[in-house]
């Protein structure tokens, strides 16, 4: 299988998460987990010569039609199904690197209860508040991300549920980047490095960021349950900006409010 074939290998990866339904599977000891190849093409209404194809990366665009049958076939969820019609898309052209606004930074620093940073979608960290500099090391410019929460010291202490935030960076990173741009396959190679990384990207999830409650345990203002939200900046659709906010009234809002 080509180094470049995300399509083929997204492929791959869900049908072996699929369990056969009764009366699919055949006769015979099953080599491989999930569904076989030709019982996939059945479900999908596609040849099994066809699917090969695909998998294989010798065809890489698919048409709606039948990414839409092969989303049914895998079971594939609504954020699942987007990142396979974004695969099978033509090569797109490089994202342009732009620079956070002087706007935006000004509303950064207008967030005076909040943590706020900008982020690319290759999830490396372009601008940040002082609030935010001083929740986690991670969000100062420069950091990736994805890099810090998996290979950066001190990460794993600083999230009580590490694990589950350690999943949704995955998820969110397959989801929200293109695998086929260089520097985010050199990140994916970066991070193959740790096996905790490898386990999860191998699952193939895909979902964005999506607002949500995290837990922080600080080294100096203790434990913080914040709220983030994902804000795509307008005319500048590759960068986003990430929220946390304290409930009101909360000791969250008064260790938040310490961190300044």
């Amino acid at each position: 299988m080509a180094a470049d074939n995300v399509l083929g290998e997204f492929l791959k990866a869900r049908r072996g998460r699929v369990a056969p339904a009764a009366g699919l599977a055949g006769p015979g000891r099953r080599r491989v987990a999930g569904l076989r190849r030709e019982e996939l093409a059945r479900l999908a209404g596609i040849s099994e010569p066809y699917l090969t194809r695909l998998e294989q990366g010798v065809d890489r665009h698919p048409s709606p039609q039948v990414l839409r049958a092969l989303a049914r076939a895998l079971e594939l969820d609504a954020d699942a199904a987007a990142h396979l019609s974004a695969l099978a898309a033509p090569d797109p052209v490089a994202p342009s690197e732009s620079e956070v606004s002087r706007d935006v930074h000004r509303l950064l620093d207008a967030w005076l209860d909040a943590a706020a940073y900008v982020r690319n979608r290759r999830f490396d960290v372009l601008a940040a508040n002082k609030r935010a500099r001083a929740l986690a090391p991670m969000y100062e410019p420069g950091h990736n991300l994805a890099r810090d929460m998996f290979l950066a010291p001190g990460v794993r202490q600083l999230f009580p549920d590490w694990p589950e935030i350690a999943a949704q960076t995955a998820a969110a990173l397959r989801a929200e980047t293109d695998l086929r741009d260089p520097r985010t396959a050199l990140l994916v190679a970066e991070l193959e490095a740790d096996a905790d990384f490898r386990r999860l990207w191998a699952r193939h999830d895909a979902q964005p960021s999506r607002d949500e409650l995290k837990r922080f345990r600080h080294p100096v203002v203790g434990e913080l349950c914040l709220r983030r939200q994902a804000l795509t900046v307008g005319g500048a659709e590759e960068q986003v900006i990430i929220v946390y906010q304290a409930a009101p009234g909360s000791a969250s809002e008064a260790a938040l409010a310490r961190l300044a």
